[in-house]
């Protein structure tokens, strides 16, 4: 039975499993949807050197589970944000692949006047568990039902003592939704002025996962020499929204080998990604 609104009755509920297909040119589409250039990103972007995967591709076949949630609950979606994603990647991504999406609703967290729901993926190809997602939808107006409120999530504050260890700044494009969409995310809110003014904002905006591929890239480069190899888990909240055109600037302070926390801001200051965090193998001079 479909639920009418958020409770904790959701938890646990588990999805029945999706195949899901992807192929060389739907990775290179995600890499030019999240900025990639050709040159030190060229293995990313041509066939002919690969390609290789970024490895936050994964949030494209992972966001299918939450498509999932109409199984179990009936959501508005002009009343829906992007909250948290987290993506695991177990071995790089291949450029080629056909995957077993399961998924849960993994908890329900009940913010006074909104809600919050989260949602579990894994993904399994032939030889086994490939990534792992986990995001959260903020529902405007869906809390209230006497759930507990969740975690504040300040364990991850940049510090405040030090300057960042590594800051990359990434420009986007005007028409950089309009190019992001074409992975799968095709939101109106991101493209059609209407339906944004409808939903209550003054005009479209960058995609949350847009936002999130850019700073992806950013740890990719920054703390992984470029190697997909390297790169193992990346989490962050999202705390503001990204214009068109606007600059992604990412800082990285490395806590520990192969552990960094990461926050992403724009030019002028505003917090885009906070409470994030990247795991990553260390060279071998580090």
């Amino acid at each position: 039975m479909i639920q009418d609104n958020l409770s904790n009755d959701l938890i646990g509920t588990e999805f029945p499993p999706i195949d899901i297909s992807w192929n060389e040119q739907d990775t290179m589409l995600y890499a030019l949807g999240v900025g990639a250039k050709p040159g030190r990103e060229l293995d990313f972007l041509y066939e002919g050197r690969g390609p290789l995967v970024l490895p936050t591709y994964a949030v494209i076949p992972g966001m299918r589970s939450l498509g999932n949630l109409r199984l179990a609950v009936k959501l508005k979606i002009q009343r829906l944000l992007h909250g948290e994603q987290q993506v695991e990647v177990l071995r790089p991504l291949p450029a080629k692949a056909t995957v077993t999406l399961n998924s849960r609703i993994s908890e329900v967290w009940d913010k006074g006047d909104n809600g919050i729901i989260g949602v579990t993926a894994e993904a399994e190809d032939a030889d086994g568990l490939l990534f792992k997602t986990h995001a959260t939808l903020f529902y405007f107006g869906g809390g209230g039902f006497g759930g507990d409120p969740g975690p504040t999530g300040k364990d991850r504050d940049v510090p405040t003592n030090k300057d960042p260890d590594i800051v990359i700044c990434h420009q986007t494009q005007e028409e950089q939704g309009a190019l992001y969409r074409l992975s799968g995310d095709r939101v109106a809110l991101h493209i059609d002025p209407g339906f944004a003014q409808k939903a209550g904002y003054d005009k479209p905006f960058m995609h949350g996962l847009c936002t999130y591929g850019f700073v992806g890239r950013a740890i990719l480069n920054g703390l992984c020499d470029g190697n997909p190899n390297r790169f193992k888990s990346m989490s962050g909240r999202f705390s503001a929204r990204a214009e068109f055109e606007d600059q992604i600037i990412t800082k990285m302070w490395i806590t520990s080998p192969g552990e960094a926390i990461v926050q992403a801001e724009n030019q002028a200051g505003t917090i885009l990604l906070s409470q994030a965090h990247a795991s990553f193998e260390p060279s071998a001079n580090s």
